[in-house]
């Protein structure tokens, strides 16, 4: 017995026996014999019987969940046929097939040499931009013509303004979802067929013909019998995975080649593609990608403005996958967007905030965000569609690329070459000192770049000129990664070429390098803020300006672990480092709010105090007393930003307090004070010698 909530009122819904032989109809669904399936008896409505209603809810929600679990057991099962990508397999099956084999790769160079031989010749011909969308057409009829493998490529490609020109952006961008589709009844047998039950015992209506089509499948519009839930109907294109297997076949063999002949590519070119092929063989798990979608709902839509819809278990299997309809214009749709009073860089911003999160908190990613898979909702939420190519950051890399785009906007140069360790791209054996140079002449002028030069692309290139004369050696799934973040990228310039990309996830950078207690991200935060012994407030104080723009960014958290790398059995040279500059602050406050006082006293009444001391109460240059003013305004400003943060609370200094009290805080606290105490007694024994202070006694 299922238990849902409907109209205000609790419901029932129950299994019907099926018969056990001939065939009867109810309600306009047919029940076959020799077929698995569960009819449902008509709603009952019933008035709450539970006095606490949130007893009642809880009591839902489990029954619900229960019957959750139940339902996806029931699809994995269905889906244990389900295509795996297996090298050696698909090497036994072709390689006896070189009839099969050869006649596809003639298909493939004489498809792309010829369009490749066209662009030449408008070149040489001097028409090159005259015949521009004609050639733009003709790529994308080339691409759909090839299949899903150069499907996926030309939808690479159609969210890159900074590499393809404006014609090949509209054409390429029709293969998101407008890709030719397959006969209907064959889609509509393939349903029948993986849930084992009639058409019209599933769904009370469903679209005759697709409303969008992709590389692996094509979309129906459709509408649950049982529940009245409108829903999208993905349908598995026939002979996929044949097509894709020979694919990748091929496209592995030429990886083969690269590895063994090219010698300036160092990076393992199988390991990429194997690790690419396995995710799109996983596209061919519909279950998969219906687990795909809960686990990212779960992580994720936590946030208003991010939406994930709903699997129905019950009507998903390996070839067609059930799930809740969204309403929706694509990203790349900027007009339609802000007709219905949405900011599409509002929107972006979401998604780039998101892929941080994703990337780099949890680091189970979506790695495939082209446009047709984001849609703006009437409500202004950003919906993530097509869970069917995912991947994984392992933790200690999240941490790396943390720290790495902190030193590269720091331009620390030498912390970046070190990074290369951290992200498993170097060996610890290999000297990294030949790098810095590289990264220096690259970056220094990157960074000054417009952001239409400065992307991840240029960034690739233009470290790839310099560096593979070293032994670099990426992980497969940094290819998922930069493939995640061009596509945001493309996103992002398609609705504004001015966009800084970097400048919006500086904000999420920021606040993880202030919050996060991880020992690597610590260390990084200790070296953007001392140098050569002194503390860099300006530093701080953008660290804090930046990372309050993140919306989870508290008080709290940055102050914690702060704390514990500061009283920890490893913080002795921090500790000195933080004792000197307590003292150096200390001393401008107190020596400023004296003569901030000194000031204030009306003249006659300073005369009289002071014996008209011309100088004031304290000797000292004015260079000097500028420097102390700075350093305590912002300090006072760096401390307004802390209050400022949400959920700001005094309250919160009760745990520091209670550090405070152990031993090494109390010793800690009693060198600041001993400090204090023997500069302002210097001072003052200054003051009554009346020696000219000579310089700055500030270091």
């Amino acid at each position: 017995m299922t238990v849902f909530a409907t109209g205000g009122h609790w419901c029932l819904s129950w299994p019907v026996a099926r018969p056990k032989r001939g065939s009867f109809q109810k309600e306009g669904v047919k029940l076959l014999p020799n077929r698995r399936l569960r009819a449902r008896a008509a709603l009952v409505e019933i008035k709450p019987s539970i006095r606490d209603s949130s007893a009642a809810s809880q009591i839902v929600d489990g029954v619900d969940r229960a019957n959750d679990l139940q339902a996806e057991a029931k699809a994995m099962a269905r889906s244990s046929n389900a295509p795996v990508y297996i090298p050696d397999m698909l090497a036994a099956k072709y390689s006896v097939q070189p009839i099969t084999v050869l006649k596809r790769s003639v298909d493939i160079l004489v498809s792309l040499g010829s369009f490749g031989l066209k662009l030449l010749l408008d070149q040489r011909n001097g028409v090159l931009d005259q015949k521009r969308r004609l050639r733009a057409v003709e790529l994308r009829q080339e691409f759909t013509r090839l299949g899903p493998t150069f499907v996926k490529l030309g939808q690479a490609l159609s969210t890159r303004p900074d590499i393809c020109p404006p014609e090949y952006l509209e054409e390429l961008s029709e293969l998101q979802d407008a890709l030719p589709t397959f006969p209907d009844a064959e889609a509509f047998s393939c349903i029948e067929r993986e849930l084992g039950l009639p058409l019209d015992s599933i769904y009370s209506s469903i679209s005759p013909s697709p409303i969008a089509a992709a590389s692996l499948g094509q979309v129906y519009k459709a509408q649950l019998r049982y529940s009245r839930q409108v829903v999208a109907v993905k349908v598995q294109r026939p002979g996929i995975e044949e097509a894709i297997g020979l694919d990748f076949y091929l496209i592995r063999g030429l990886g083969f080649l690269i590895n063994n002949y090219v010698d300036i590519i160092t990076t393992d070119v199988v390991a990429l593609l194997d690790e690419f092929a396995r995710r799109v063989y996983q596209e061919l798990n519909y279950v998969q990608e219906g687990q795909n979608a809960r686990r990212f709902k779960k992580l994720y839509a936590d946030k208003e403005d991010v939406f994930v819809p709903d699997i129905f278990w019950d009507y998903t299997s390996a070839k067609v996958l059930t799930m809740e309809w969204v309403d929706g214009l694509k990203l790349n749709e900027q007009d339609a967007i802000e007709s219905q009073g949405l900011k599409v860089l509002d929107l972006v911003n979401t998604g780039i905030q998101c892929s941080l999160r994703q990337l780099l908190e949890y680091g189970y990613f979506h790695a495939d965000p082209h446009p047709g898979n984001l849609l703006a909702t009437p409500e202004g939420k950003l919906a993530f569609l097509d869970f069917g190519m995912m991947s994984e950051t392992p933790e200690e890399a999240r941490f790396a690329i943390i720290g790495h785009v902190v030193h590269m906007v720091n331009r620390d140069y030498e912390a970046m070459a070190r990074d290369y360790y951290a992200l498993d791209f170097l060996s610890p054996d290999v000297d990294v000192s030949p790098i810095v140079p590289a990264l220096r002449n690259f970056f220094d002028d990157a960074l000054n770049s417009t952001v239409s030069e400065l992307n991840f692309k240029t960034i690739v290139d233009g470290l790839g000129a310099v560096l593979y004369r070293y032994p670099f050696n990426v992980p497969a799934y940094y290819a998922l990664i930069l493939r995640s973040l061009t596509v945001l990228e493309g996103l992002a310039l398609y609705a504004d070429p001015n966009f800084k990309v970097l400048a919006a996830s500086y904000p999420y950078f920021a606040k993880r390098l202030l919050t996060d207690p991880n020992p690597y991200l610590r260390d990084a935060l200790v070296e953007l803020l001392f140098k050569d012994g002194k503390f860099r407030w300006n530093r701080l104080e953008n660290l804090l300006v930046q990372g309050k723009k993140d919306r989870d960014f508290s008080a709290n958290d940055a102050l914690q672990p702060v704390l514990k790398l500061l009283l920890g059995p490893d913080g002795e040279e921090l500790r000195t480092l933080v004792i000197k500059e307590a003292i150096r602050v200390t001393e401008a406050v107190v020596v400023t709010t004296v003569v901030d006082t000194y000031n204030f006293i009306p003249e006659l009444m300073r005369t009289l105090i002071f014996s008209a001391n011309a100088t004031g109460p304290l000797m000292m240059g004015d260079t000097e007393l500028q420097s102390m003013i700075e350093l305590r305004e912002q300090v006072y400003r760096i401390w307004g930003l802390l209050q400022s943060s949400e959920n700001f609370d005094p309250l919160l200094l009760q745990p520091v307090l209670q550090v405070l009290q152990q031993p090494e805080a109390r010793s800690l606290g009693g060198r600041v004070i001993g400090g204090i105490t023997q500069r302002l007694a210097a001072r003052l024994l200054q003051q009554v010698l009346r020696t000219p202070a000579t310089g700055s006694t500030a270091s």
